[in-house]
């Protein structure tokens, strides 16, 4: 019997993933690809689709190549960052950037320009709010849209036609279709999906920020066609989407997910090898940790649960029938980043690295050598040094994109020890922030046993563990 396969593509922040996996879930291989990146303002970051799309194609075409026969590719499936894409009436890039160039047609999801607009919206307290924990993010796509309207109104919101998430966007680059995926209308816009009143955009509420324009147009702007994650998108491939990603046209696309949530699905069902009690616990028990350049918890449960500072409950954004309530950090992976690229010692310590060396892999190592040689736990290290990590604002449970970040007990210290010690500071402040995230969902009905984590930090020993120390939460990888 012929083989079969499936392509999956990741867009993150700053790269492109494609896997080519076995029918039975094993992967094949994978390729990655770099995404490029504008920041015009601080805090303000922008994408472009034209490059987004290649770098697709690029990947793709790269994990196929091995299968000869395309006919062996049964389906394809998308999932992306949480990002804005704005294109007009012929489907082109339509730009979102002060500097006017079309080319720069996305806004990215960790840019935070919107703050006054959500502001706005939040002084409202319009019942569609109680659906993102009392607070719209400044992440979120409504705010976005209104800056839009009011700072590039002639370069962007007359000219635009089409506004949508970037896993939308992808599919319709696959397919030609525009609808859009449940998963990231009921998350990042407003979309109104309960079981007692079914799923709706709220006139009063795009009419009282100002958005009027799509209550007019029918929302066809920002989408009418709805399918749920899997369903299938279109007839499928176009015949120039599978030319331009190896494919076959007419290949299965699946709807698609928002990274965090596909992470979550992935990981929510995990099994948890030799262990009969972790592998038992019901899925409303475990909590998904997405952790790479931003955090996000992915809690989920069978009633709507309504959790102060937490986005959701969410119906079927993430496991159909069930509810997500999504915590989360706006800078984690970012934060470690930062942490360790501004400190004194951080250019010896890079340069010492050797080829095959990951450096927070030699942080960790640092770190034990130091513990063993002062005679105190590792943990004990950071006695004199504390870390708030709200370096860019507090997604979960404050809400509140003000708050910004503070390192406490710092010295005239500039060794590669102390650099080590910060690193171990701020892994442990996000564990404890993880912690008050995890104390909000319980306080909210949740009922947390096992966290398992997925991402590119979960690739560090040291932040897993400081997880499971600081949470006393089952913790696997």
């Amino acid at each position: 019997m012929m083989d079969v396969f499936y392509v999956s593509v990741d867009v993150g922040t700053g790269s492109v993933r494609a896997g080519l996996f076995t029918s039975d879930g094993c992967m094949v291989c994978t390729a990655t690809c770099s995404l490029e990146m504008n920041q015009s303002e601080p805090h303000f970051y922008e994408q472009s689709s034209r490059n987004v799309w290649e770098s697709t194609c690029s990947v793709v075409k790269e994990v196929v190549s091995g299968v000869k026969n395309r006919e062996q590719i049964r389906g394809i499936g998308f999932d992306a960052t949480c990002s804005l894409v704005a294109l007009d009436g012929a489907l082109s890039p339509v730009t979102v950037s002060l500097s006017g160039e079309d080319n720069w047609n996305i806004v990215v999801w960790m840019d935070h320009r919107a703050e006054v607009q959500a502001a706005r919206i939040n002084a409202l307290s319009h019942p569609v709010l109680r659906n993102v924990g009392g607070k719209m993010s400044l992440e979120m796509q409504p705010p976005k849209l209104m800056w839009l309207k009011e700072h590039v109104y002639e370069s962007c919101w007359k000219k635009a036609r089409h506004f949508m998430d970037l896993p939308d966007f992808l599919t319709f680059k696959a397919t030609g279709s525009l609808s859009r995926s449940m998963c990231s209308l009921v998350c990042k816009w407003g979309y109104q999906a309960s079981e007692e009143n079914g799923c709706y955009w709220d006139d009063s509420f795009w009419q009282s920020i100002g958005l009027q324009e799509l209550v007019s147009d029918a929302y066809a702007a920002i989408g009418t066609d709805v399918k749920t994650p899997g369903q299938p998108c279109g007839q499928g491939l176009t015949v120039t989407a599978a030319e331009q990603l190896g494919l076959v046209a007419e290949t299965a696309v699946a709807c698609s997910m928002i990274d965090a949530h596909a992470g979550g699905l992935g990981s929510i069902g995990c099994n948890v090898d030799g262990d009969p009690f972790l592998n038992s616990l019901p899925l409303r028990c475990r909590l998904p940790v997405i952790c790479g350049t931003s955090t996000c918890h992915m809690a989920i449960s069978e009633r709507s649960l309504f959790v102060p500072g937490v986005w959701g409950p969410y119906l079927s954004a993430m496991v159909p029938g069930f509810y997500t309530s999504e915590g989360g950090q706006s800078a984690a992976g970012k934060l470690l980043d930062h942490v360790i690229e501004t400190h004194p010692a951080y250019g010896e310590v890079r340069d010492a690295l050797q080829s095959t060396e990951y450096l927070q892999n030699v942080l960790n190592s640092n770190l034990e050598k130091l513990s063993n040689k002062k005679c105190i736990r590792l943990a004990a290290l950071t006695s004199n040094l504390h870390v708030w990590p709200d370096f860019y604002g507090n997604r979960s449970p404050l809400a509140d994109a003000s708050l910004q970040g503070m390192m406490c007990g710092l010295t005239l210290d500039r060794s590669a020890a102390n650099l080590a010690v910060s690193y171990l500071a701020t892994v442990q402040a996000l564990a404890y922030s993880t912690r008050f995230i995890v104390e909000a969902l319980t306080a909210g009905g949740h009922n947390i046993k096992l966290m398992v984590l997925s991402g590119g930090l979960s690739k560090n020993s040291l932040y897993c563990q400081t997880h499971a120390d600081v949470t006393g939460k089952y913790t696997r990888i």
